[in-house]
């Protein structure tokens, strides 16, 4: 069992940045794969990064790629999302997310066995 606590969001300019981090407890932090998805008002939750358990891998939607950067820390627990030149279609809650396997359908929420309760980014225009 995996707990995941999101920090990190808030209410940013377009342009601006911030880091969301998770943090996470239970058994064997780097057995795991982590990742990040977010979800807009009316939208379904979309893939927004993964990185593998050694950080060794990692892979980007193609709307974040170049701007936002995933990285862990295995012996903090802890799981990063550096967010640079944020947009307003960036809006959404972020969800930090754990499984044991990442195959190669990473993108798919479905994969992912352990969730965080989110949280919430803003970019204003």
């Amino acid at each position: 069992q995996v707990q995941l606590v999101e920090s990190g969001g808030g209410l940013v300019q377009a342009g601006g940045s911030l880091r969301l981090s998770c943090a996470a407890s239970g058994r064997a932090f780097s057995r795991y794969a982590m990742g990040w998805f977010r979800q807009a008002p009316g939208k379904e939750r979309e893939f927004v990064a993964a990185i593998s358990w050694n950080g060794g891998n990692t892979y980007y939607a193609d709307s974040v790629k170049d701007r936002f950067t995933i990285s862990r820390d295995n012996a903090k627990n802890t799981v990063y999302l550096q967010m640079n030149s944020l947009k307003p279609e960036d809006t959404a809650v972020y969800y930090c997310a754990a499984t044991e396997i990442l195959g190669t359908r990473y993108y798919a929420s479905a994969g992912w066995k352990y969730w965080g309760q989110g949280t919430q980014v803003t970019v204003s225009s």
